[in-house]
């Protein structure tokens, strides 16, 4: 089980299994409920056992790493693998979306639609978390953004527009600050600055 895609399988499980909600037979909401929680479930039991079982805490190096071409012409690869800082942070994702899945158990407006944006979200977050690739770190991000954006936007509670458009703002903003640093990082290395 060493050469399992590990991380992969964590990060495209809840999306895989997002884009199933809309042909799910469900009418008051119920079947999606427990089928967005068991996604949850699931996929926060291979988060656990890959780092129970795969990742060595003494070593404080990239883990559970895979790379495959994903844009050969252009040098890309899907790059995913976790380290000392980014691991807990999935685990901790894995936990608290599951427990969103729980604790969003009565929401009754396009439950359907709300449990496809949180099965998405899942999915983007852990993305963000194990990437290696500034392009894919950059695409996950955004495309995390807008399950996100509409979660807050649809049931944000009162003046939930206005919510949703400023956590749109406030990430936007962040790109142009991401990229504007990524040369300096570059230049940095070069000199053994860093």
């Amino acid at each position: 089980m060493a050469n399992f895609p590990w991380l992969t399988t964590i990060i495209l499980f809840p999306i895989a299994a997002s884009l199933l909600i809309p042909v799910l037979p469900d009418k008051d909401g119920k079947t999606v409920r427990w089928y967005a929680l068991i996604v949850g479930l699931i996929d926060f039991t291979l988060i656990v056992y890959a780092f129970c079982t795969q990742y060595d805490f003494a070593n404080p190096d990239l883990q559970l790493v895979e790379s495959y071409p994903w844009i050969p012409q252009m040098g890309l690869n899907w790059s995913v693998g976790v380290d000392g800082l980014s691991m807990p942070l999935v685990i901790l994702t894995g936990f608290i979306t599951t427990l969103a899945a729980l604790a969003s158990w009565p929401v009754t407006f396009k439950p359907k639609l709300f449990y496809f944006l949180l099965l998405a979200m899942y999915g983007g977050q852990v993305a963000v978390f194990a990437v290696q690739d500034m392009l894919l770190f950059f695409l996950v991000w955004e495309l995390e953004l807008v399950p996100v954006y509409f979660l807050l936007s649809i049931w944000g509670g009162q003046k939930a527009l206005i919510r949703g458009d400023e956590v749109h703002s406030l990430h936007s903003w962040g790109v142009p600050v991401y990229f504007g640093g990524c040369p300096d990082d570059g230049v940095l290395r070069r000199h053994g600055n860093i």
